[in-house]
Formats: C-alpha cells, sequence, structure tokens
C-alpha cells in the first residue's frame, strides 16, 4: 500500500507552536497523501500498534501541524510522527477493516477507537 501513497506536502499547512487553538481538535499519526485525491490526506493513527486506525481528512480542513516524536519499528526505522489540528465541525473518514468469510467478520472496533480518541483528548485538556 504505501507504493501507491506519497509523502505529504507538509510545507502547505501552518507549523502550529502555542496554546492549544480554539477552533480545532488535535489528531496524531502517520500522514501520507491521499492515494488518488490531492485535496485529501490519511493520517495513520497509531501506526506501530496492533490496531492502527486509518484516518481520512480534507487537506482544507487541517489548520496547523505540530511536528512531534519519531516512533521507530523493530528494523531500527524512524516512523514521523505530527499532530495535525482539523477543523472542529468539519467530518473525517475511518477506515475499519473487517475479514471475508462467512459470516463477514468486522473488526467491531468502532465503540474502541471512539473510547481510545476520546481518552487521548482528555488526557491533552480538549
Amino acid at each position: 500500500m504505501n507504493s501507491f501513497l506519497e509523502a505529504l506536502p507538509i510545507n502547505s499547512i501552518a507549523k502550529y507552536s502555542g496554546s492549544p487553538p480554539r477552533n480545532a481538535i488535535p489528531f496524531s499519526g502517520y500522514p501520507r497523501q491521499h492515494p488518488s485525491d490531492k485535496n485529501r490526506l490519511i493520517l495513520v493513527h497509531d501506526p506501530l500498534g496492533v490496531y492502527p486506525t486509518v484516518l481520512e481528512f480534507k487537506m482544507e480542513d487541517v489548520l496547523f501541524i505540530e511536528e512531534t516524536h519519531q516512533a521507530v519499528t523493530e528494523a531500527g526505522e524512524g516512523v514521523p510522527l505530527v499532530k495535525l489540528w482539523i477543523r472542529k465541525g468539519s467530518h473525517g473518514v475511518i477506515l475499519e477493516p473487517f475479514e471475508v468469510n462467512e459470516p463477514i467478520q468486522f473488526a467491531g472496533r468502532a465503540r474502541t477507537i471512539e473510547e481510545r480518541f476520546l481518552k487521548t483528548y482528555s488526557r491533552a485538556g480538549v
């Protein structure tokens, strides 16, 4: 899948430092350019975790970007992580995996994802 994705052109988004903006919500992860729509981006939340979550946002809804730490794979490769400040009221998409079987086995993680994100935001004071 990575061969279809290009690096996100971060220079078109304002870098942010300071107190949290009131009109945006932070999302952290590994940013990638959308493979078919240059006006959208993909953010892989917790890319090295057991269940990485793939989020999609419109570029126009990204207000600021903060560079954060790098995660390191078991092979010692660095994965650059960022915090994107997404405009409140905008819409994002969560891509959720499922198993093709009889019956189809959905990961059923929507509630788990919601709880994980709510926990992240409450710690950030958002």
